[in-house]
């Protein structure tokens, strides 16, 4: 590397040196808009121009379609976001070692999640949901563990058609 900087600089070549993707993509958060290049609402023409995610599961009956971010892919029962014909890209689930603006990421305590949002409410279904500060259409919702601890966690349009 060293040689390849030197003889770079004595033909007056300016070189461009890049993390590697995965600190690339630690440096993104999940939230409160999307992550990356994927928002929350793109059409599906938007969301495929993107380049970033791939097909896992069409949808039927003009229900939603299931998809893996390329970067992020899911097991083989799962989905890492949902795209409505109704709403654009409805949804987004989080994957280990990603995080929210304040912090919150699979393993995180529900005293952590009480602290980093104190306007943590209970939904009907009985997962801990919160309006995503700085986003006033979309909410994350959690899924804890026996333990307490996030196991599950997505990011949402508040009129999202693909899941309760």
């Amino acid at each position: 590397m060293k040689k390849l900087l030197v003889a770079a600089l004595a033909a007056g070549t300016t070189l461009t040196l890049m993390a590697p993707a995965s600190a690339q993509a630690a440096t993104t958060t999940f939230g409160p808009y999307g992550y990356g290049k994927v928002k929350l609402g793109m059409s599906l023409k938007q969301a495929k121009a993107t380049k970033r995610i791939v097909l896992k599961m069409k949808g039927e009956g003009g229900g939603c379609s299931g998809w893996d971010l390329k970067a992020h892919p899911t097991g083989k029962d799962s989905v890492g976001l949902y795209i409505s014909r109704n709403v654009g890209v409805a949804g987004i689930f989080a994957w280990k070692g990603v995080k929210t603006p304040e912090g919150i990421g699979l393993g995180s305590t529900k005293a952590q999640l009480k602290k980093a949002y104190p306007k943590l409410k209970t939904a009907a279904s009985g997962f801990p949901m919160v309006s995503v500060p700085g986003n006033p259409k979309a909410y994350y919702l959690f899924l804890l563990n026996s333990k307490g601890k996030v196991r599950e966690m997505g990011l949402a349009l508040d009129t999202q058609d693909c899941f309760n």
